[in-house]
């Protein structure tokens, strides 16, 4: 099993580095060449509008017309989920790519996740036929996890509960070894390859003895940004419903772009992309934002998660949720100027990652990895006690499909 896991890492690697590599191209033309070409100043409000609500329609127009339909909705899939069929894999590749270069505020976590699951289930039959489908399922979602983050930590963190409730005679190890084979392949392989979890922050470290004052405030920091988040929870289904409403994926996606595009008009261009570059760009520039700033910024940005997600984009939603993380973090420095920031970003990552991927293990990692801090962990550890309180018996966010409300594009 060993071979396969590490082809199975190095091919996620590469099919998640190929479709950052084509996004980022299209993006370039979309943002740069084109407006350039036009005589438009790229860094125009009205810019964002135009191209975010074409990216609906075009995203909207594979949706309805194009074999696969893009895939099962993200809005109703866990992060892993059984593999899709390989008829829906274009479609879905298509969409995801006009998704992140079109300034989305959805990650490739989920999709690339389903196509690497389903290519891997199709190879592994053909070349390894008495490997069962669940172990696959799980060496593709642990490479592709690995890669995502360029480090197989992460895939052993959100794959310690899932191999735990496995009842076997094997110790944890011995079940986390091929799956950590695999992320770890995959993390090296994004790693050559130039990719992978990279956010430069340049923030002064954290003290290397907690305060207790600094866990009471990262404590209120952490809650808030939780509850915060579940707002979003609540309302997601709601607004999910109400664009099926529509039927026809042109019109809901289409509609949902232009909603998108008013959303960055407000916000700005720091709101649009999955996040990740954007966070490392407000780290860097915490000085340059205001109190009344972030909140517009967290407000549009879980805005902008909420109507993506439930308008038929494909996308993941941890890493937009890591991008408002950190702006929330830093308005509660900007409001409680006596946490340290770095503890304070930490903790706003750490509360809505939590309520959106509902995993303490990928949350504090997220956390402990944006700051680029390590002594951070000591007190996220006792600060993610009274957060998971609060979320651990709310709704997560993933709609459970409706009879009569299905997905028309999905028959």
């Amino acid at each position: 099993m060993t071979i396969p896991a590490l082809l199975i890492g190095v091919l996620s690697a590469v099919m998640l580095w190929g479709l950052d590599e084509i996004a980022g191209l299209l993006e370039g033309v979309l943002w740069q060449w084109l407006p350039t070409t036009l005589g438009v100043d790229p860094e125009a409000r009205w810019w964002i509008i135009v191209i975010l609500t074409a990216t609906g329609v075009a995203v909207g127009l594979v949706l309805w017309l194009m074999p696969g339909h893009g895939g099962a909705d993200s809005a109703t899939t866990e992060l892993i989920a059984p593999p899709q069929a390989l008829s829906a894999l274009p479609s879905l590749a298509l969409v995801v790519v006009l998704s992140l270069a079109g300034g989305v505020s959805l990650g490739p976590e989920n999709p690339i996740i389903a196509i690497n699951t389903a290519l891997s289930v199709a190879l592994v039959a053909r070349l390894w036929r008495g490997v069962p489908t669940q172990s696959v399922l799980l060496l593709a979602a642990s490479g592709t996890i690995g890669a995502l983050f360029g480090t197989p930590v992460a895939a052993a963190l959100v794959f310690t509960g899932v191999v735990a409730a496995v009842r076997t005679n094997e110790s944890l190890w011995d079940k986390l070894f091929l799956p950590l084979v695999s992320a770890a392949a995959g993390s090296v392989m994004i790693g050559f390859l130039g990719g992978g979890f990279n956010v430069v922050s340049g923030l002064a470290p954290y003290a290397s003895e907690a305060q207790p004052l600094d866990i009471a405030l990262g404590a209120v920091i952490a809650c808030a940004a939780a509850a915060f988040a579940l707002l979003a929870v609540w309302v997601f289904p709601v607004v999910h419903r109400g664009f099926r409403l529509l039927r026809n994926p042109l019109l809901y996606a289409g509609i949902g772009g232009l909603i998108l595009g008013l959303l960055g008009f407000i916000g700005g261009p720091i709101t649009l992309f999955k996040g990740l570059d954007q966070s490392a760009e407000l780290i860097t520039n915490a000085d340059d934002y205001s109190a009344g700033q972030l909140a517009i910024i967290v407000l549009v940005k879980i805005t902008a998660l909420v109507i993506a997600a439930a308008a038929g984009f494909r996308g993941g939603r941890v890493f937009p949720a890591v991008f408002i993380g950190v702006a929330f973090g830093m308005l509660g420095h900007a409001l409680i100027p006596a946490i340290p920031l770095s503890l304070a970003i930490a903790c706003g990552v750490l509360g809505i990652t939590l309520t959106v991927a509902r995993d303490g293990w990928i949350a504090l990692f997220i956390a402990v990895a944006i700051v680029g801090d390590i002594t951070v962990l000591g007190p996220l550890c006792l600060i993610i006690l009274p957060a998971w309180l609060i979320v651990r018996t709310a709704p997560e966010m993933v709609i459970k499909p409706e009879p009569g409300l299905l997905d028309p594009t999905r028959g």
